[in-house]
């Protein structure tokens, strides 16, 4: 929101300085983004022409002798062809910046003669378009003072930035009310007077759809003389960053900066028959003022007559009906919209304009009316014209709303103590009603605060005023006991996952939480309340059931550009049902070519293969392990989804209910359909299935003890039965001796008709850590014996010959 502060002192009296009212519009929330004082005009000065010579050696340059009011004359060179002797006009000298030219001056030869500065056109100095000629001033022009100052351009420009909770600050008026009720000045120019008319307006308005439309006014003024706006005018809409355009257009552009209040003007004799308010339908289009077409749909409001569409309504007014030069009767529309439609039709129009930016946030309803009243005084002062009577249409008043507000609030939301005079006098100040004298009262909202809805609106009014820089600094207090933990279990969890992952080689990716229908119903998905109502794009309908979709299609890409060999995860939520229970906090990852974790273990083919199922239970279970599963005790059971292969995957229990994951080779159909392909595995954990670890009672911190003695590592080869799975045979040889017997892994799986008919042989590397004593070769022995037993009694294997 931009204004000059002369603009501001039309709605607020006040001796405060331009500091002074910069620094209290940001401690009352109107956050002052930036001043433009206008410094770039002060070098510029009125001067008069004492002669003007043809140059000699140009014929459409002159040599001007100028007096600058500083005593001597100077010479200047000029090309305005309306440059004379006698003109007076503003004056740049060497070393002024010309901000129309972007130009810096200095002393100069054109054409061989000197020139020590040059007389200015508007345009070089930015106050219009104007650069036919140099600026011609009254004869009564102050020679040698300030141009800024004669012309009435040193006016400061304030910027400040609003919140969208606040659709009263938008106009100048409601910025100078919130000034004055901080103490600043005293407000001003609040009324608007009623302007008599003849007659009815003999345009008629039929609102079609009043759930958009709550209010519609009217007026017409016969007889206007359309033209440019006064220079006072077009002055404040350029500093503001407005192109004016005719008077007509240029007062509606006015209200709505000075008022807040959008407004609209119909050339009347352009409009055929009445005015109908009605929702858009299949086939409208409209040409804009900003000259494009624009399609509209049954969920816009339009403004029509029997021509067509003419407006977009509340957004944008239409070419065909606006007001020009040969205007010369005019209807004048000031109406209410619907906040919510009009954010949705700018939004999907694409159209962002000041009209829009009021009426989405929601403009005062009381001001309908003198809104029109007010535009038609400025019609009349600048153009003429005789006015009929005001037309309203579907307008039922104003219901204000009552909060019941306990004063006793603001102490306990802010932690202030303010007493209750100045409490109840602040909000009076800022239009507030007031009713009741206890400790609790009933507060009415005024019309233009359609953000006030509660007690801690109304708190917030409070200390805005009274000002959050009484807030006294205290130190943070002691506390006696150590803190507890700040993040919650699912979120330590998370990021132990991630760095789990992360040092096992995978790269972390960030992938949609949006995926295509196809690629959901691969993966378990397709219902329909898993179905986005509007997708950002055709092929991101569905929310994933899954974080391998994505994943995988993340790794294609890579393959795609050469980098076939990737190992990539991620930690983020996943989607059952459309209700806050049904999402899943999920650690997944996938592994593509040859990407294996490097050093993981003996690898019996010698060099490095394409991943597989182990690597992926691999890294399952290194994530489990770092969210604290307690991996000693999980299960490894069949049964995968069907997107993974049904001989090559596998499923991760705690117990015979709780599913904590799931691994293994994606199936060659499932690959079909995300249209992948090459050598890849992957896994999800289900970070949330995880039961939370019991607390143990310690007085004593746990000593960790390290051995002095050198682990050693020994080779066993069973044979069982092809049904066995190996992580049977890993426990029952762990369970040999659970104090020496420290890891148990396999590293080589073999089956041939050497092993006979449904026989396998499981190669497992078993790491045995000395505690007490160094073990000899007879302990070895026994331990070895303990382990064949142990495993031949719960799975029937025995050592391979």
């Amino acid at each position: 929101m931009k204004f000059t502060l002369s603009w501001l002192k039309d709605h607020l009296e006040t001796d405060a300085t331009l500091e002074e009212i910069v620094e209290r519009l940001t401690s009352i929330g109107l956050e002052v983004e930036s001043v433009d004082d206008k410094a770039a005009l002060k070098p510029f000065v009125i001067a008069k022409i004492l002669t003007a010579e043809r140059h000699p050696d140009a014929d459409k340059l002159q040599v001007l002798t100028v007096d600058t009011g500083a005593g001597t004359s100077v010479q200047v060179v000029c090309g305005a062809p309306n440059a004379r002797a006698g003109l007076i006009g503003a004056f740049a000298a060497p070393g002024a910046y010309v901000p129309g030219i972007d130009v810096t001056l200095s002393v100069g030869k054109i054409r061989g003669v000197e020139s020590h500065g040059m007389m200015c056109s508007e345009r070089e100095l930015q106050l219009s378009d104007e650069h036919n000629g140099i600026i011609d001033l009254p004869a009564d022009a102050p020679i040698g003072t300030s141009f800024a100052a004669y012309a009435h351009l040193d006016d400061p420009m304030i910027e400040i930035n609003l919140t969208p909770n606040r659709p009263d600050a938008t106009s100048v008026h409601g910025i100078a009310r919130d000034l004055a009720a901080s103490g600043l000045g005293t407000l001003k120019g609040g009324a608007v007077a009623s302007i008599a008319g003849e007659g009815d307006c003999p345009v008629k308005v039929t609102i079609e759809a009043p759930d958009l439309c709550p209010g519609f006014a009217l007026r017409l003024v016969r007889g206007v003389k359309n033209g440019p706006s006064p220079k006072w005018m077009q002055q404040r809409l350029l500093a503001i960053g407005l192109r004016p355009i005719n008077a007509l257009v240029d007062i509606t552009n006015y209200v709505t900066f000075d008022r807040g209040r959008p407004l609209h003007v119909f050339d009347a004799k352009k409009v055929a028959g009445n005015l109908v308010v009605r929702r858009g339908r299949e086939g409208d289009k409209v040409l804009a003022v900003d000259g494009r077409e624009y399609a509209l749909t049954p969920e816009m409001c339009v403004i029509s007559d029997d021509n067509g569409v003419e407006s977009i309504a509340g957004v944008m007014g239409g070419e065909h009906s606006g007001c020009d030069e040969n205007t010369t009767d005019v209807l004048i529309e000031s109406a209410l919209w619907a906040p919510l439609n009009i954010a949705r039709t700018g939004r999907t129009l694409g159209i962002i304009t000041d009209a829009r930016y009021r009426f989405e946030r929601g403009v005062d309803p009381e001001f309908m009316v003198p809104g029109v009243e007010l535009a038609t005084k400025l019609v009349l002062d600048l153009c003429g014209g005789a006015p009929t009577k005001t037309d309203v249409v579907g307008y039922a008043g104003h219901t204000p709303k009552v909060v019941t507000f306990p004063l006793s609030e603001v102490k306990r939301l802010t932690g202030i103590e303010v007493a209750k005079a100045e409490s109840l006098d602040i909000l009076t100040r800022l239009g507030f009603g007031v009713m009741g004298d206890g400790d609790v009262v009933d507060v009415t909202v005024p019309s233009w605060r359609p953000d006030v809805d509660g007690k801690a609106d109304l708190v917030e009014e409070v200390m805005r005023i009274h000002g959050v820089d009484n807030i006294v600094p205290q130190p943070l207090g002691a506390h006696d006991a150590v803190n507890g933990k700040i993040l919650t279990t699912l979120q330590i969890r998370t990021s132990s996952a991630r760095r789990a992952l992360a040092v096992r080689g995978m790269m972390e990716a960030v992938t949609w939480s949006f995926i295509p229908a196809r690629h959901a119903e691969l993966f378990g998905g397709g219902q329909e309340n898993l179905k986005l109502s509007n997708p950002i794009a055709s092929d991101m309908s569905d929310m994933r059931p899954s974080l391998l979709p994505g994943l995988i299609a993340a790794a294609q890409r890579n393959a795609d550009r050469g980098l076939g060999d990737v190992a990539l995860f991620e930690v983020s939520g996943t989607y059952e049902s459309d209700t806050p229970e049904g999402q899943r906090r999920v650690a997944a990852g996938i592994r593509r070519g040859t990407a294996k974790l490097e050093g993981s273990g003996r690898n019996w083919s010698g060099n490095a293969g394409n991943v597989g199922v182990f690597d992926a239970k691999a890294d399952a279970i290194a994530a489990l392990e770092a969210c604290g599963a307690p991996v000693d005790r999980l299960q490894i059971e069949t049964g995968a989804p069907a997107w993974y292969h049904p001989g090559r995957s596998g499923v991760i229990k705690l117990g015979p209910k709780v599913v904590l994951g799931t691994f293994g080779e994606f199936h060659p159909k499932t690959l079909e359909g995300l249209d992948v392909s090459g050598p890849l595995c992957g896994f999800e954990v289900y970070v949330d299935a995880i039961p939370e670890p019991k607390a143990k009672p310690t007085k004593t911190k746990p000593k960790l003890e390290l051995s002095p003695f050198q682990a050693v590592k020994r080779d066993f080869a069973f044979v069982v039965d092809k049904v066995v799975e190996a992580g049977t045979l890993t426990r029952a040889a762990l369970a040999a001796d659970k104090k020496l017997i420290t890891a148990v892994s396999v590293f080589d799986i073999f089956e041939g008709a050497s092993l006979g008919e449904g026989k396998k042989s499981v190669a497992i590397e078993v790491t045995i850590q000395p505690v007490e004593k160094t073990l000899t070769d007879q302990d070895f022995e026994a331990l070895a014996a303990k382990i064949v037993e142990n495993v031949k009694k719960q799975t029937g294997g025995v050592l391979r010959s």
